[in-house]
């Protein structure tokens, strides 16, 4: 009976392992398509929903449409992401359901001004779909720089 356990905490933990794997990925494309301004890429990679959730300087965007018309604009200007990979950390809440959360630094200004390096702990929500990985939510929370 023990050796059930076993078996299946090493399944558990291989898939575990694979979907960390996957999230990544996506996080990754996501960081790539930000940096490309590459609003395609971006609208492929969030969730296709009115309940797709950005805070943005302290101000909620609700829809995937809203928050594609967000990103168009501020691709105008400066935007780059640049996250600090050693801190990543993804963590499994649901079924289908994963947490990520990477320290990043944003470069950010508007079209024809300095551009400011600022620093956020970046943490998204993203789920499964028949599709693929989405992101559901983005929520940055400026931090200080260490």
């Amino acid at each position: 009976m023990s050796s059930w356990w076993i078996i299946l905490f090493v399944i558990k933990s291989t898939l575990t392992a694979c979907l960390r794997n996957r999230d990544h990925l996506t996080f990754d494309r996501f960081v790539a398509a930000q940096n490309a301004h590459d609003i395609k890429a971006v609208e492929s990679l969030l969730l296709a929903s009115p309940n797709f959730l950005w805070i943005t300087r302290g101000a909620p965007i609700w829809g995937h449409d809203a928050a594609l018309k967000r990103f168009t604009a501020l691709y105008d200007g400066t935007w780059r992401l640049d996250p600090e990979s050693s801190g990543l950390k993804i963590s499994m809440i649901g079924d289908g359901v994963a947490q990520i959360y990477v320290p990043i630094i944003f470069t950010i200004g508007a079209p024809g001004q300095p551009s400011q390096q600022t620093r956020f702990l970046m943490n998204q929500v993203l789920v499964k779909t028949p599709g693929g990985w989405r992101v559901s939510s983005i929520l940055p929370i400026p931090a200080p720089v260490p």
